[in-house]
């Protein structure tokens, strides 16, 4: 794709080119006419020339943060460098994406925040899965209130992972590691989308996986007024169930997770072309009412999935000075919700949220 308008192209760089960038971030940058990726830090690999040819390679993050071209940096480092780097970019002069967790502690969000008011600049959590086909699906049948009044509901993302990862940052004990600050975010997230802040948070949190140092097993309950919503996850469930369970006074939907963008990329295929993030029409949610005392089932077209809607939002509001979608303000959310769930697990009770 070209840029067929006169508005000019964001120049944007990535921290880093292991899976984050090279599945979720070069591709939607590149195939958008709006973006160009000009800049990748790489420090031993030097893979991303192989994928885009014409991308400088930098072996310094300062490379970067003084070319004045560039004017969007994309923190997709490990999750305990997010706040260093993002603060150095903004500090640069540069709109900034980071990749989730957000940051590692609430107060790193705050600063990030005010220092994002300070100088102006885009400052965005990279919530890719709020554009999940399901999790879509999920959201159109809320706002349609097919359910009636919601009083439970589930959200699971859950893997089979029995061997640890490679990925040293994710195994080793520290402010970034563990399952809570990698999938976490992506739960957590859309549970707040869909409901909001809840009132309290009570946690449980594991470590099952055989020499595991880090937690890789969680349940989490967020306490609302007349609302519960559980969230799960782990590394150690060899057959997943519904990751959608949505229980309503008038029905419930079923959903299980069944997007296909991840795998579509993984496979190198292309972006923003017609038939992107479709699901099979078998992984299809199923409403289920009660009438007549009878229950009566119906399948619900999956929505397609898209994240370049993300990098579409990034792009209007940084050329047009739209609203922003995702916020450092989302990320905080995030990053109080799980500092309580970790404070319930220690202590063993309910932790009260400050709104």
């Amino acid at each position: 794709m070209k840029n067929t308008n006169q508005t000019p192209v964001i120049k944007t760089a990535l921290l880093s080119y292991g899976m984050s960038g090279k599945v979720f971030h070069a591709p939607f940058i590149h195939f958008h006419p709006g973006f160009e990726l000009s800049a990748v830090w790489e420090r031993s690999k030097m893979t991303a020339n192989l994928d885009y040819p014409s991308v400088q390679v930098v072996a310094q993050l300062e490379e970067i943060l003084n070319n004045p071209a560039i004017e969007l940096v994309v923190v997709n480092t490990p999750t305990a460098t997010h706040f260093e780097y993002a603060q150095k970019a903004l500090l640069a002069g540069k709109h900034v994406i980071v990749e989730k967790a957000f940051t590692t502690t609430e107060k790193e969000a705050d600063l990030l925040i005010d220092l994002a008011e300070k100088t102006g600049k885009i400052l965005s959590v990279y919530q890719n899965r709020r554009w999940d086909s399901d999790f879509q699906t999920v959201q159109k049948i809320i706002r349609q209130q097919l359910l009636g009044n919601i009083h439970s509901a589930t959200i699971r993302f859950e893997r089979f992972k029995e061997i640890l990862s490679a990925k040293l940052h994710k195994e080793q004990p520290g402010p970034g590691a563990g399952l809570l600050m990698d999938l976490g975010p992506h739960i957590i997230d859309q549970a707040l989308v869909l409901f909001g802040m809840p009132n309290a948070v009570i946690a449980d949190i594991r470590t099952l996986r055989t020499h595991s140092l880090v937690d890789d097993d969680f349940l989490i309950h967020l306490l609302y007024d007349d609302l519960r919503v559980t969230l799960i996850s782990s590394l150690l469930i060899p057959h997943a169930v519904d990751a959608f369970l949505i229980h309503g006074s008038k029905a419930s939907f079923m959903k299980q997770r069944a997007d296909i963008q991840e795998n579509a990329l993984l496979k190198l295929e292309q972006p923003f072309t017609d038939n992107w993030g479709l699901e099979p029409e078998e992984y299809a949610g199923q409403l289920v009412t009660i009438q007549d005392g009878k229950e009566k089932a119906e399948r619900i077209p999956t929505i397609a999935g898209n994240y370049g809607e993300y990098y579409e939002n990034i792009y209007r509001v940084i050329r047009f000075n739209e609203p922003l979608k995702i916020s450092g303000k989302d990320g905080k959310n995030v990053m109080k919700i799980i500092e309580a769930a970790k404070q319930s697990n220690a202590e063993k009770r309910q932790i009260a949220i400050n709104h």
